[in-house]
């Protein structure tokens, strides 16, 4: 088994811890009515996509997400939160150096990491660690979907019922006829696009597949005209009206959401590795990529 096996298969323990620490953590996190950003990079950005739109959706207040290295410095907010596995990347601790340092005004941070060996332990005002869910595989997994867990369970928005549906996901079949298809398409709506797009990085790092992410709407305005019958498009979440025949009158296997958005995200997991699997590939050392990225300056 690889390590990036072995690290999906424990996501309902680690989402278990996650969901129960969200109450000792609450002094950092961000509370109800400030302003927020939430940082990261790769996959990090993707989870701080959707936490932002489920934070703001239930109305406890405004909040952006960005790559660490598009951050607005003259945009004001109460506190800024950054997602960081590693706790080394360089754009991450180069926006906490500036928040910290007050450029252009002080705000207050928040890192959630794997690792309290690392840079970030110092970097940031207020740090979580979330170390059960630390990952030997270059592929993010766990950490991703515990964080996630984390903040959904902060915002009040954790059911439990995400546990059973991530078991089923790890458990049941991938629908047959999937890994045999050359072209993904992963689409979301509100908080589940960012989970879209980590589906789409997913394939993309482990398997190396043709893979795409869009919001569910803007899939009919272009998208769908690269569709063919070795295409598998996958909702997260529920399809818009009309959307999953519209894609099955092209010839695509159709996938539909039936979990929780969460746990169709490990169902796509579970897909990407097979996928490598298939071709070959080792799912735990992607081409061209490493755990971290860390930026040397140029000499």
């Amino acid at each position: 088994m690889t390590y990036v096996e072995d690290e999906l298969n424990s996501q309902p323990e680690c989402w278990t811890r996650a969901a129960a620490e969200a109450t000792a953590y609450a002094h950092a996190l961000p509370a109800a009515g400030e302003r927020v950003a939430i940082v990261g990079c790769g996959t990090s950005y993707f989870m701080a996509q959707a936490v932002a739109a489920l934070r703001e959706g239930s109305g406890q207040g405004e909040t952006d997400a960005f790559a660490a290295s598009e951050f607005p410095y003259g945009r004001p907010y109460d506190r800024v939160v950054a997602l960081t596995r590693s706790g080394t990347t360089t754009e991450v601790l180069e926006l906490l150096g500036r928040l910290r340092d007050g450029t252009p005004t002080r705000t207050r941070t928040t890192a959630i990491t794997a690792d309290p060996r690392t840079p970030v332990m110092e970097a940031a005002d207020d740090v979580v660690v979330l170390g059960y869910a630390d990952e030997r595989s270059v592929v993010q997994t766990r950490f991703a979907t515990t964080a996630l867990t984390l903040l959904r369970a902060h915002l009040g928005l954790h059911d439990e019922t995400v546990l059973d549906d991530c078991r089923t996901a790890l458990s049941t079949p991938l629908p047959e006829g999937l890994i045999e298809c050359t072209q993904f398409t992963f689409l979301g709506r509100g908080w589940t696009v960012g989970l879209a797009n980590e589906a789409g990085l997913k394939m993309r790092e482990a398997s190396l597949s043709w893979t795409e992410a869009y919001p569910a709407m803007e899939y009919r305005h272009g998208p769908i005209s690269v569709t063919t019958r070795s295409t598998a498009t996958w909702m997260f979440g529920e399809a818009p009206e009309g959307l999953a025949q519209q894609v099955r009158d092209t010839g695509a296997l159709w996938v539909a959401g039936v979990l929780d958005p969460l746990a169709e995200l490990v169902r796509a997991q579970r897909l990407a590795v097979a996928v490598a699997a298939a071709r070959g590939l080792d799912p735990d050392r992607p081409r061209h990529l490493t755990r971290s990225v860390i930026l040397t300056p140029a000499i």
